[in-house]
């Protein structure tokens, strides 16, 4: 592979949970629990509606976790990884989605769990709004949303040190009410970044998908933006500088350098790098600027100013790129409006309703793509419909309705 191992390993999970955890949890008196001792998170909650997360229940959403008598834990507590990006080993468990009596704006857990000294163990939520998923939060000291959410989904994260220790996670307690919302992104936001390669055919991603040849999805710095296996509950649409090639896809794994860093959230919503400006990310300062005295939140040097990684389909074939390069990229869940799941691909975009138009680009399998109106056009048959309707996603931009699937936003406009 062509590009520097700048990436940690399927980063889904590596990154030092224990500090933000563990300050979430101190009692009143500011002492630290004693390492190895059992630690409980409590959280009060009043009146909301409250539930116990089912930790029993490991399938293929989940990654690198076991059940056992004494409670969740990690399956293999060191890092399996074939290169050096593997600092630490990580495992998380997805819940189904709740879907609440009521609408809430807040979501706190309270987690029961056993952590040794350099194990970790995190609690995150995210919320079903009218436009789709919120971002992923971190819930043991309330994960607050924008808006009302009428379901929640919930996940557990662990990692664990080289030396292999790992936390047994006996329980989590969700508790969703309702407070003062927090102020939402900028719909719709897009930022110019840099883009490199992912490569790592046959390694695992994020959310437990084993990488194919020429595959279609990316990686973006932050976990809280990583959609579950098979869905494209987060996806961007990355295109070339000049506009000629785009691809919708999803986003499956996390990196490139760092872990904590949703630079497309302002400072008062961004996990880490408060300090720098929306839209810039902190590899991008550490190269240019000697931002963190030039490195990543793991204290490597920073080669390259990447903010995402493109796997090798979407790199070759959807934008046809040849080398590392600047990148436009629309992160979509941050916008509204209609919004369809592409049933089958890559699909290909084209310039028009007729496949002899000219391709564009690539929308990925399971992205979640927006739709702005459609037109009537050649008729094409697909693994949802034989129909003359052509989605636009963008201007210039259409893709056969017969391969999409409509999954919230209300009827489709007329161009």
């Amino acid at each position: 592979m062509s590009r520097l191992r700048c990436r940690t390993r399927s980063l889904v999970l590596v990154v030092p949970l224990t500090l933000a955890l563990t300050a979430s949890l101190l009692p009143a008196t500011g002492q630290v629990p004693a390492a190895g001792s059992p630690l409980t998170v409590m959280a009060a909650a009043p009146g909301g509606e409250l539930w116990n997360a089912d930790l029993s229940v490991v399938d293929r959403d989940d990654v690198n976790v076991r059940r056992t008598a004494a409670g969740l834990r990690l399956r293999e507590a060191r890092s399996a990884g074939r290169s050096p990006r593997s600092a630490v080993a990580e495992g998380m468990l997805l819940s189904a989605p709740r879907t609440l009596s009521r609408p809430a704006t807040r979501v706190r857990a309270q987690v029961s769990a056993h952590t040794p000294a350099g194990a970790t163990v995190e609690a995150q939520v995210r919320g079903w709004r009218v436009s789709g998923w919120t971002e992923w939060r971190t819930a043991t000291a309330g994960a607050v949303f924008d808006s009302p959410v009428s379901r929640v989904q919930s996940r557990v994260v662990l990692t664990a040190t080289a030396r292999g220790a790992t936390a047994t996670v006996r329980g989590v307690q969700l508790t969703a009410d309702t407070t003062a919302a927090v102020s939402a992104t900028t719909p719709g936001i897009t930022y110019r970044v840099f883009a490199t390669r992912i490569g790592l055919v046959g390694e695992l991603t994020a959310n437990g998908r084993t990488v194919q040849p020429r595959d279609h999805f990316v990686a973006l710095p932050s976990r809280r933006s990583l959609a579950p296996l098979n869905t494209g509950d987060y996806t961007v649409r990355v295109c070339t500088t000049s506009g000629s090639r785009c691809e919708y896809a999803p986003v499956w794994d996390v990196g490139p350098w760092n872990t904590r860093d949703d630079y497309w959230n302002p400072s008062a919503v961004r996990e880490n790098w408060k300090d720098l400006g929306q839209g810039r990310p902190e590899a991008q300062a550490a190269y240019q600027s000697g931002y963190n005295g030039g490195r990543d939140q793991f204290g490597r040097t920073v080669l390259n100013p990447a903010a995402i990684d493109l796997a090798d389909g979407t790199f070759w074939d959807g934008l046809q790129l040849t080398t590392n390069a600047w990148v436009d990229v629309a992160y979509l869940w941050t916008g509204g409006g209609l919004r369809g799941v592409v049933g089958d691909g890559p699909l290909t975009i084209r310039t028009g309703a007729s496949t002899s138009y000219p391709s564009r680009g690539l929308a990925a399998r399971f992205a979640n793509v927006p739709i702005q109106c459609y037109v009537t056009g050649q008729s094409v048959t697909g693994p949802y419909r034989t129909t003359t309707r052509w989605n636009r996603l963008a201007t210039g931009q259409y893709v056969s309705h017969a391969y999409i699937s409509v999954v919230y936003g209300g009827a489709v406009p007329v161009c």
